[in-house]
C-alpha cells in the first residue's frame, strides 16, 4: 500500500507511475523514501486513486512484456534459423564426407585391383622370360647339334675355291678334279691314277650373274683317309690348276664358318 500511495502522488505531482517508481526503484535516499511512501499514502487514501496506479502499472507491465515478448521471438527466431542453417550445412558436410568416403574406397579398391593385375603381369612376364630362356636354350642346343651333324655330313668333303666358272669346266668337274690332284700330290692317286669320288657340285646350285667371283665346287670323297691326305698336301703348298692358284679346304657349316670368321677377327686384333 506504501508504494501505491507514493505513486499516487507522484500523479498529483505531474510525474508518470513506473514499475521502477512503483518498487522504489528512486535514487533518494531512504529516509526521503519512508517520508514520501507516508505523506504519499496519506494523500492516496484521501484522493482514492489507488485503482487508476494499479491499471497504469498494470498496462505498462503489458507493454514491457509485449515488448520482450517481441524481442524474444525475434531471438528465439533468429536462433532458430540459424540453428536450420547449421543442420543444413552439417547434413551437406555429412553428404560430401560420406561421397568422399565412398570415392576414396572406389580409389583403393581400383588401386587394389591394378596392384594384383599388375602383379599377374609381373608373374606372367617372369612366367615368359623364363621360357624364352628354355627356348633360347633349347636352341642354342638344337642349333649347335645340326651344325655338329652337318659338319659330320661334309667330313668326307672339300670345298674349291677359284676354280674358273666356264661350261667347259662345269661339265667335268670329276676329271678336273682328277687333274688338279694328278698336278699337286699325284702320290695321293689310287691304284689305277684315279681318286674315287661319290659326287661334285658347284655351289650355291644356281649361277648369281652379279657375283664376279666363281662359285666355290664341293667335292664328296668316298675315302675320308683320301680326303685328309689331299686337306694335308693342300696345307703344305699352294695347289695350282693350269698354272692359276686355287684353294682347297674343310666344306664346313656356315655357323661354322661364320664362328671361326669371328675369332680369326679376334686374333688378328690381338
Amino acid at each position: 500500500m506504501a508504494h501505491m500511495a507514493q505513486n499516487q502522488a507522484s500523479r498529483k505531482k505531474g510525474k508518470k507511475v513506473t514499475i521502477e517508481n512503483f518498487y522504489g526503484g528512486s535514487t533518494q535516499g531512504k529516509e526521503e523514501n519512508e517520508e514520501e511512501i507516508q505523506k504519499n499514502s496519506e494523500h492516496a487514501s484521501q484522493n482514492g486513486n489507488t485503482q487508476q496506479v494499479l491499471e497504469d502499472l498494470k498496462l505498462e507491465l503489458i507493454q514491457k512484456m509485449e515488448t520482450w515478448k517481441e524481442k524474444w521471438e525475434k531471438e528465439i527466431s533468429c536462433l532458430t534459423d540459424k540453428n536450420a542453417q547449421l543442420e543444413k550445412e552439417l547434413e551437406a558436410s555429412n553428404k560430401r564426407a560420406d561421397k568422399a568416403e565412398k570415392q576414396n574406397q572406389s580409389l583403393m579398391t581400383r588401386i587394389k585391383h591394378l596392384e594384383e593385375s599388375e602383379m599377374i603381369k609381373q608373374q606372367e612376364s617372369i612366367k615368359q622370360t623364363q621360357k624364352i630362356n628354355e627356348l633360347e636354350e633349347n636352341k642354342k642346343y638344337l642349333t649347335e647339334k645340326v651344325t655338329d651333324l652337318e659338319n659330320r655330313g661334309r667330313r668326307e668333303n672339300l670345298r674349291i675355291i677359284g676354280l674358273p666358272e666356264k661350261p667347259e669346266v662345269n661339265n667335268k668337274l670329276d676329271i678336273i678334279l682328277q687333274e688338279i690332284i694328278k698336278e699337286n700330290c699325284p702320290h695321293v692317286l689310287e691304284q689305277g691314277g684315279k681318286i674315287e669320288i661319290e659326287r661334285i657340285h658347284r655351289t650355291p646350285s644356281i649361277l648369281n650373274p652379279q657375283k664376279t667371283t666363281p662359285r666355290n665346287v664341293i667335292a664328296k670323297f668316298k675315302s675320308f683317309q683320301v680326303k685328309e691326305k689331299i686337306l694335308h698336301e693342300a696345307k703344305k703348298k699352294s695347289f695350282r690348276y693350269k698354272g692359276a692358284p686355287i684353294r682347297i679346304t674343310h666344306d664346313l657349316a656356315a655357323n661354322t664358318l661364320r664362328d671361326r670368321k669371328a675369332w680369326n677377327m679376334i686374333f688378328r686384333k690381338g
